[in-house]
């Protein structure tokens, strides 16, 4: 068997020394061809145009379809397509501040609790609700939202954190929780089953006639 050998040598191009900078040039003001883009035809096909239309992975969300790195790129905040579902409570917050988080069911040392999920504060009050086997009653004008959120979003998004606990109402007992953090008494529990809204005037009304998650009690 012969060995490879080299039977000649041709020089392409003559080295030399050389500075290349990467990633000097200005960002262009729109991607080429951007502009003459059918934007509508695009919503249509990625999303139905539904501004609130999201994947099955939760990955990508919105009218075009954008994952959360490429929305955040074009100046938008939280998650495309999650607007009025969730609120962002946390990407704002020191180190310090989110581990406070963890310290605030234990100060407040509840009989239950239940964090709340995507399932909105009225969804997760049913959740706790259904496995205790009672109804649950809150007073819409006792819960704490923050500025900006109307009451239907704020009872129906994911918050981010929050926590609905349970206790016994003879509880009195002084509650050291961090200081950007809201809590009061908006509801009880009672017998019976879904979730009713009491509002300024008095007036009940349901929001959840049913169980929520068909587990029933635990």
């Amino acid at each position: 068997r012969q060995k490879p050998r080299r039977t000649r040598t041709e020089v392409v191009r003559e080295a030399r020394a050389q500075l290349v900078k990467v990633g000097t040039k200005p960002l262009p003001t729109s991607a080429g061809d951007a502009d003459g883009l059918n934007w509508r035809g695009l919503a249509a096909c990625e999303s139905g145009g539904r501004p609130d239309a999201v994947d099955p992975s939760g990955t990508y969300g919105g009218l075009y379809q954008f994952d959360t790195r490429t929305w955040h790129s074009l100046g938008g905040s939280g998650r495309a397509g999650y607007a009025g579902t969730q609120w962002d409570s946390s990407s704002h917050r020191d180190p310090e501040q989110l581990r406070a988080l963890a310290d605030v069911v234990p100060a407040l040392k509840p009989t239950a609790a239940k964090d709340v999920s995507m399932a909105g504060l009225v969804g997760t009050a049913g959740m706790l609700a259904e496995a205790s086997g009672v109804s649950a009653v809150l007073d819409v004008a006792a819960i704490p939202r923050p500025a900006g959120a109307t009451t239907g979003d704020w009872l129906a998004c994911f918050p981010g954190f929050a926590m609905v606990t349970a206790e016994p109402t003879a509880a009195q007992r002084s509650i050291n929780l961090p200081e950007f953090v809201d809590s009061a008494v908006c509801g009880r529990f009672e017998p019976g089953h879904g979730v009713r809204l009491r509002w300024p005037d008095g007036v009940r009304t349901s929001a959840i006639d049913a169980e929520v998650t068909g587990m029933g009690r635990a």
